[in-house]
């Protein structure tokens, strides 16, 4: 009897196994439509990155693009607007950022045209827009004043306009997001 005694442990310990497994397997493949319903559907993967073809942009000439929800001012800057921002002391500044922080080709700024002060949309985009006392961007609803490289630089505004994650895929376009 002290034989089957030890069969029959070792068969309980391997069904107690075997269930145990099976419940485990059981309950993940359960749960899996519920975990994997929370992921983003496609709609919201395809407003995380866009791209813009830069080519019909004219020297001095600036565009508009949406990206999340947000509009993107994009900007192609003339040598007097690069010299200009290059020629900025950044010690006097509020949020201290050079030139070369905010861009990665000095002729293309790239930057969300969300005013930092209460989240207006600053004039300077158009023709004929106020371009502010640094010809860069004029938040008319409190009086932000940012330069040629979107740095805030006289009213309520505490930070520079927000330059997002962008990359250039070739000379003439670029991937925002």
């Amino acid at each position: 009897m002290t034989t089957n005694d030890a069969v029959d442990e070792k068969r309980r310990d391997f069904l107690y196994i075997a269930t145990g497994a099976v419940a485990a397997v059981g309950a993940g493949l359960a749960c899996w439509p519920l975990i994997d319903q929370m992921n983003p559907d496609a709609t919201v993967k395809a407003l995380a990155s866009i791209e813009v073809d830069l080519s019909p942009v004219e020297l001095g000439q600036s565009i508009t693009v949406v990206w999340r929800g947000k509009p993107v001012f994009v900007r192609h800057r003339t040598e007097e607007d690069i010299k200009a921002a290059e020629a900025v002391d950044v010690a006097t500044l509020r949020d201290p950022q050079s030139d070369k922080d905010r861009v990665q080709k000095p002729e293309w700024l790239v930057m969300v045209g969300i005013c930092t002060h209460l989240g207006c949309i600053p004039k300077g985009q158009k023709v004929g827009d106020d371009r502010g006392d640094y010809n860069g961007w004029f938040c008319p609803c409190h009086g932000s004043h940012y330069d040629t490289a979107g740095r805030i630089r006289k009213g309520p505004a505490p930070l520079n306009l927000v330059v997002p994650p962008y990359e250039f895929l070739t000379d003439e376009k670029i991937k925002i997001g």
